[in-house]
């Protein structure tokens, strides 16, 4: 297998890439791991079988935070070096072997090495992680390049090997890895001067490095025999067995379902999935071993929301594609992440579909994934999908939108051009092609090519190359019937150069008329002209938002498109999209922000869901660009918002029966906390209520749909007594649903003093390291907050740094957190002045997108200041008052 696939289709620059050379390959691991829990250290024996593929004098491989005690090297049988000269690059985080021996083409070579890691309290590597009653548990994390933590390896996707693992423990804890176990033994400890129990594995398949699990400590399990391999789920002695039912059921489905789609066996002789009370990220997909944040994996059927209930099953779905797509079909480089991530997004929003069709998941896909990407790349600073990452540091920044969420929108493009089943079909072809090995993007499209006829790769090269996307501007020709589209690349900033609009894309326009969709239709020019099937009377671009690019209408147009929502002409996909691509739009200057309003305004007759979610998330967008000025103003966008929902949230009310409709509970659970955070008398009467019998001890009085929203309430509205509750509620919580509920709230308070508490909080230890953005999040609702949160973190940056590496994400994201936001000109300075010296090695990317998205504020402020204003005033809702519609 070469290094890199040959396909050439998908080929992008490697050039300046850090990896390791090439002249040994390893084919096998025989790696055994032994944790002290006292130490906080673990000692490490590791064999490894490698071919040598040049001539060499040297063996490098990957160590990070590792001490070597010995090494030993034979070749072909017989012993080369035992004690060599080692020495270590930190910036790479390479430990080169000198042998001063030649090694010859085709040998077959023996390293072995004994040492010691630490077993660190970052969450990254081979790590200790704190149960709530105080017992440790030693637990990985390799992706993306942590691996080389726990044993010195040669820590990259395409070098691939098979591993047999052994570890080292106490009688009475659980020892898992990716593997069935093969045999239990009693060994002399090399740390406890005892005995204790080696469990070795069975010998993996070839896979990637980063994908290597395991996980040491007392736990127990539940199991299903509903898939013809072991299942089962994994969490500490202070759970509930039934906490993870749900998700034991949606593995044993899931599995099922995707042999089936992708006509491949998983290929592991079991599925472990664990809860890991300290993880940094929502899930990691190792294969045979997932581990899960708690949150992510385990709820109470009775007390969870219906949000956490498909949250979970979504985190499942995604976590159990990769096993396929990711696992056994691996990226060559980590600029190829999108293939893992966003395929995955993808499989599990189709999957989910597929067991929970009353959901109508592909509806939210519009409001979440598809806004979540188009959000980020809208900015300047957001990068293609495939992006050329050359360091380790640069590799944990990708891990956000545009991998994932942009990554599945772009599947979801082709799988509708093509079609979904001609879509798996080709992901059948891909898996069935490439199993065991690495891919890159072209390798993907050919596939899909195979299986469609059509040219692929022609139409999605550019959206996975090229950054960012364009709005689509629409111009009406009354005499043939007919529409003339021009593209231009979008900014959320509205300034864009012609140098970064040279980029022509394929868009799929997907024509929505009386008479269905033509989703033939493709703009590949910077201008075209299109007949409309009917006429004019009724069209719309964007079936479905299928397609990742705005739209930009007439506003003559954008009244009837509401008049033919109202007439039942547009899907729940097509309302929402349009009030998005319209909030995009006036955002960064196509239209007046008024417009957007007015439009939102319109459709105060909506009785969907999602429709209602984008709508409300577009007014919070409005009333965070307006956080800083005019009360008057402000309190003006907050009556809007009041009395656009209020007369709804009445109506739907906030009594949840035992079925209650999916979708119903979390419509009822929206509109009664946007009615009660907007002020509505009735609902906050209720909140209060509710919270009364919540604090003495009564934790059923609030229904776990509007718990956050009653909290908010409470907490926001109320003093010390208030907060204290929701805090010490917060440690008393059975279950991380409702922990999470409560630390998300404290940041509501508008009390100067409990600000600086919630603050103190999050590094006091009081937080657990991986739930440090919840606290501080919740702080960007009120001006005082966003400002006392940002001196926060420059009095604590290098604390925050030492807490939280740059080459972890939770850094980035708490910068971003700290610094979003602004919105003026001179925070923004004070922003670029504060970092203008620091090493940003980790956090850069994230950085830079925060200040552009202070940079689109800064200039929708200066447009429409006074548009919003006037508009206020004239609906009668300038200063707070009642308004009317």
């Amino acid at each position: 297998m070469c290094r890199f696939a040959h396909n050439t289709a998908g080929s992008i620059n490697t050039q300046g890439r850090v990896v390791l050379p090439t002249n040994v390959v390893p084919r096998h691991y025989d790696v055994t791991l032994e944790p002290d829990f006292d130490k906080f250290t673990f000692e490490g024996t590791v064999i490894i079988d490698l071919d040598v593929a040049q001539d060499s004098s040297s063996i490098s491989l990957n160590t990070n935070e590792i001490e070597i005690h010995t090494t030993t090297v034979h070749a072909d049988g017989a012993l080369v070096t035992s004690s060599p000269k080692i020495s270590y690059d930190a910036d790479t985080q390479t430990s080169t072997i000198d042998l001063d021996h030649q090694l010859k083409k085709g040998q077959r070579v023996q390293l072995k090495h004994t040492y010691t890691g630490q077993l660190n309290d970052n969450m990254a590597g081979f790590y200790r992680s704190k149960t709530k009653s105080g017992q440790f548990l030693a637990v990985s994390q390799f992706e993306a390049t942590d691996a080389r933590r726990a044993l010195p390896c040669f820590d990259e996707p395409a070098l691939k090997a098979e591993f047999t693992a052994t570890l080292i423990a106490d009688e009475k804890m659980t020892c898992l890895s990716n593997m069935d176990v093969a045999s239990t033994t009693t060994i002399d400890s090399k740390i406890t001067n005892g005995k204790r129990k080696a469990v070795k594995f069975n010998r993996s398949p070839k896979m990637s490095t980063y994908l290597l699990a395991f996980v040491v400590g007392e736990l127990k399990s539940i199991a299903t025999d509903k898939f013809r391999l072991p299942i089962k789920v994994w969490m500490t002695p202070d759970q509930k067995d039934t906490d993870g039912q749900f998700s034991l059921e949606v593995a044993a489905k899931t599995l099922a379902f995707y042999e089936k789609a992708f006509q491949a066996p998983y290929p592991l002789p079991k599925m472990d999935m664990v809860a890991i009370p300290d993880f940094a990220a929502g899930a990691m997909e190792n294969w045979g071993l997932v581990t899960y944040r708690v949150v992510d994996l385990l709820f109470d059927q009775k007390t969870a929301g219906a949000a956490t209930k498909e949250r979970v099953a979504e985190v499942v779905q995604h976590e159990l594609a990769h096993q396929w797509f990711g696992n056994l079909v691996t990226m060559d480089f980590w600029d190829g992440l999108w293939l893992n991530e966003g395929f995955a997004t993808w499989m599990s929003w189709y999957s989910c579909n597929e067991f929970y069709p009353e959901w109508k998941v592909w509806e939210t896909f519009v409001i979440d994934t598809l806004q979540g990407a188009l959000g980020l790349d809208g900015l300047r600073s957001s990068h293609p999908i495939e992006v050329p990452v050359h360091r380790a540091e640069d590799i944990n920044q990708i891990f956000d939108s545009i991998s994932y969420s942009k990554g599945s929108a772009v599947l979801r493009m082709i799988s509708k051009y093509i079609g979904e089943d001609v879509f798996i079909d080709g992901v059948r072809r891909y898996i069935k092609k490439h199993a065991w090995g690495n891919t890159q993007t072209g390798d993907l499209w050919a596939a899909l090519s195979e299986a469609s006829g059509k040219d692929v790769s022609t139409v999605m090269d550019i959206w996975t190359k090229k950054i960012g996307y364009p709005v689509v501007s629409v111009t009406e020709n009354e005499k043939d019937g007919s529409i003339t589209v021009k593209q231009n690349r979008f900014l959320r900033t509205g300034d864009v150069k012609p140098e970064e609009d040279e980029t022509l894309y394929p868009v799929i326009l997907g024509l929505r008329t009386k008479d269905g969709v033509d989703e033939s239709l493709i703009l590949r020019e910077r201008e075209q002209t299109f007949k409309v099937a009917g006429g004019l009377d009724f069209y719309k671009l964007n079936a479905d938002h299928s397609a990742l690019f705005r739209t930009s209408y007439s506003p003559e147009r954008l009244v009837k498109l509401g008049e033919a929502a109202k007439k039942g002409l547009l899907t729940v996909e097509d309302r929402a999209g349009m009030i998005a691509d319209a909030g995009a739009l006036a955002a960064s200057g196509y239209s007046k922000t008024s417009g957007i309003l007015s439009l939102i305004e319109s459709f105060n007759t909506e009785d969907q869901f999602v429709v209602w979610n984008e709508i409300l998330s577009r007014i919070s967008s409005v009333r965070n660009t307006w956080m800083f000025e005019d009360e008057a103003v402000r309190d003006g966008l907050k009556a809007f918002q009041r009395q656009l929902v209020s007369k709804k949230a009445h109506e739907l009310g906030w009594e949840f029966s035992e079925n209650e409709d999916h979708i119903m509970a979390q419509y009822k659970a929206l509109m009664f906390g946007s009615a009660g955070l907007a002020g509505d008398e009735k609902v906050l009467k209720a909140a209060k209520d509710m919270f009364a019998k919540y604090a003495s001890g009564d934790h059923d009085a609030i229904h776990p749909n509007i718990r956050a929203s009653v909290l908010a309430m409470a907490v926001r509205d109320g003093g010390e007594k208030e907060w204290e509750a929701v805090r010490a509620r917060a440690h008393e919580a059975p279950t991380a649903d409702e922990r999470n509920s409560c630390l998300r709230t404290l940041g509501r308070t508008q009390k100067p003093e409990l600000i600086q508490r919630t603050l103190e909080i999050a590094l006091s230890g009081e937080v657990k390291t991986q739930d440090i953005y919840m606290p501080i999040g919740g702080l960007g609702t009120t001006p005082e907050g966003i400002e006392k949160r940002y001196d926060w973190m420059r009095t604590n940056w290098s604390t925050l740094v030492e807490k939280l590496p740059p080459s972890m994400t939770m850094l980035s994201s708490v910068v971003a957190i700290c610094v979003n936001g602004f919105t003026s000109e001179k925070q923004l300075k004070d922003v670029q002045e504060f970092f203008s010296d620091k090493d940003k090695k980790g956090y850069d990317r994230s950085l830079e997108q925060s200040q552009d998205s202070i940079r689109s504020k800064i200039g929708q402020l200066n447009r429409d200041k006074s548009d919003v204003e006037q508009f206020l005033k004239d609906k009668g809702y300038y200063g707070g008052a009642q308004g009317k519609l």
